[in-house]
């Protein structure tokens, strides 16, 4: 979303990334991470090692919004879902910046574009296989965009770029209701192993695009809907052995798998498992271990646990702190009085102390203090604050100008939303609420878990708006490392939806949407820069979204993982494609 948010593409470092120096593990279970130093894997990869077996373990203490990959919009799933489903292109499993480079992937190349602009052709690389021996066609391809675009009653989680700029997308149904058995005509399969695009306008990100696992095939006779997570048909180098739905799931390796059709991926352990609902300490705990691998989400360690790591050398060693390509922000719900009054909006602006939410969410290690939408490591970013205080601590006197403005000059009543099993959201709400409480607004807590957050709750409009909802913490990645691809879908009016809508602030101004419907189709890069500029000072014009944090994450090492690399494509979460462990 790129939510983790699910994207979420940023540059984590500006030094040398070669691979030089990596330490080599030894299949001997020793601590070869501990040859690193701090921040190790946003420079090289860490522990390299070639050696095969074991098993890779992830923890979360939630469960994901969907391990279906037409399903889901969280980063961390998009990074998971390529060990078993293959998009057309993704991004280099390298560290830092250089996770930013598109890659071939079930495509030979990148995408042949012609007509402006409009029309994008991939040749998909031949003999790839499923994991039941049937070859991967163009015609899965096609039915897995379609599926995961077009049947938003159905599959509602992720992002619909695909329906908002293909031709004829507006009219068509999704293949539950095709009757035909054609599919949008605006996606052409002339043989097996060629797809086609054709677009309403030019989109000059459409590489980008396909680098969603809403591009993985999906065989059509194997679909099941909504229940197609529970027998999802494997394309990649590993395939479901077991799912328990919100307790576990099992991977092993794809027999089907073949290395001369897949150039990224080497198959190392053995099996992957993951452990849903854990609790947050006991992953960190296991993680320090060497009990567990990865930490699925990927939003690093909790406050307790970060002060330990840092606090010892050693341990700190094994940590990596990086710019996540991620803003931590508040939304304000322009559907919910009376923030439908910009005044109202401005005085929350003011009002807030940015240090103590800082300070709520762990301090500097966990982000820098906002004042733009976009963060400093997407294309188009600049410099400005618009609502600037002393100290970043909140100006009162402003916000109750503001409030006066507005006509609610003793302040008002609202409530404020936050996943309840992400602590340092919670805190960093109820920071907030400290703040507004100084200049008579009383906000409520209420709390949603997050693997519902965006289907059920905040990403309901109608249910936002029942339930006064007038401000809802977020976090929120780049679809892509372009202004465009982390601005369109919280911005733009045409991504609202009525479920698994990220457009929380419900935000639909016709300047905004032209600026960011024209950028994308204008092949000059510094105009297209310039416009994701000014969408951004118009939008915090318009007050509509309180910067509060540019993210970063500290990420703890485990000491038995190999081949890490944090990448910049990931929101600076440990690539998944070649973890492998020494823990035999």
């Amino acid at each position: 979303m790129r939510r983790s948010a699910i994207a979420v593409a940023a540059a984590i470092s500006s030094a040398s990334l070669v691979l030089a120096g990596c330490s080599k593990a030894e299949d001997n279970g020793d601590d070869g991470g501990s040859k690193a130093a701090a921040d190790a894997a946003t420079k090289s990869v860490v522990n390299a090692s070639t050696e095969k077996g074991g098993t890779v373990t992830y923890a979360m203490s939630d469960v994901p919004d969907s391990f279906d990959p037409g399903n889901t919009y969280y980063a961390y799933m998009y990074n998971f879902s390529r060990l078993y489903a293959r998009p057309l292109l993704t991004f280099k499993p390298a560290p830092g910046e250089k996770g930013n480079e598109i890659v071939p992937d079930l495509a030979e190349s990148k995408g042949q574009s012609s007509d402006g602009g409009k029309t994008w052709t991939y040749k998909l690389r031949q003999g790839v296989k499923y994991e039941d021996g049937t070859e991967v066609t163009s015609a899965d391809v096609k039915y897995a965009v379609e599926r995961s675009n077009f049947a938003r009653d159905v599959l509602s989680l992720g992002p619909n770029y695909f329906a908002q700029f293909l031709d004829g997308g507006d009219k068509y149904k999704g293949p539950y209701k095709d009757k035909s058995g054609k599919g949008l005509a605006s996606i052409e399969t002339p043989d097996k192993y060629t797809i086609t695009f054709k677009l309403k306008q030019p989109f000059t990100d459409f590489d980008y695009l396909v680098t969603a696992p809403q591009t993985a095939p999906v065989p059509k006779a194997k679909d099941t809907g909504v229940d197609y997570t529970k027998k999802i048909v494997s394309s990649g180098s590993y395939k479901f052995q077991s799912y328990q739905e919100g307790k576990s799931v099992t991977l092993v390796r794809n027999p089907q798998w073949n290395a001369k059709t897949d150039p990224l991926r080497k198959q190392y352990p053995d099996k992957i498992v993951v452990n849903l609902k854990v609790n947050q300490a006991t992953i960190d705990k296991d993680l320090m271990a060497g009990t567990t691998t990865v930490d699925l989400a990927g939003r690093g360690v909790d406050t307790q646990t970060q002060a330990q790591l840092l606090n010892n050398k050693d341990k700190k060693a094994n940590t990596d702190n990086t710019y996540g390509g991620r803003l931590v922000y508040a939304a304000l719900n322009t559907t919910v009085k009376p923030f439908d009054n910009v005044e109202c909006r401005k005085a929350v602006q003011y009002a807030i102390d940015k240090v103590a939410v800082q300070t709520a969410q762990g301090g500097p290690v966990r982000g820098d203090i906002a004042s733009t939408v976009l963060p400093p490591d997407v294309i188009g970013y600049q410099k400005f604050d618009s609502y600037a205080t002393p100290g970043n601590k909140g100006d009162a006197a402003k916000a109750k100008e503001h409030l006066t403005a507005c006509k609610q000059p003793k302040g008002f009543k609202t409530y404020i939303s936050a996943r309840s099993d992400r602590q340092q959201e919670v805190d960093a709400a109820t920071a907030i609420i400290d703040s507004l409480k100084k200049v008579g607004i009383n906000a409520e807590m209420k709390q949603y878990p997050s693997g519902k957050y965006f289907t059920d709750y905040a990403g309901v409009p109608a249910f936002a708006k029942k339930q006064n909802i007038g401000i809802m913490m977020m976090q929120w990645g780049a679809d892509w490392p372009t202004g465009y691809g982390f601005l369109n879908q919280i911005l733009n009016g045409k991504a609202i939806s009525s479920s698994g809508n990220t457009n929380l602030s419900s935000f639909d101004n016709a300047e905004v949407n032209k600026l960011l419907d024209e950028a994308i189709q204008n092949p000059d890069e510094s105009a297209r820069n310039a416009a994701y500029a000014e969408v951004d000072k118009k939008t915090m014009d318009e007050a509509v979204i309180v910067p509060l944090t540019y993210f970063k994450v500290l990420l703890y090492r485990s000491p038995n993982a190999t081949n890490v690399v944090s990448s910049a494509a990931w929101s600076g979460q440990y690539d998944a494609l070649n973890l492998g462990t020494t823990k035999k």
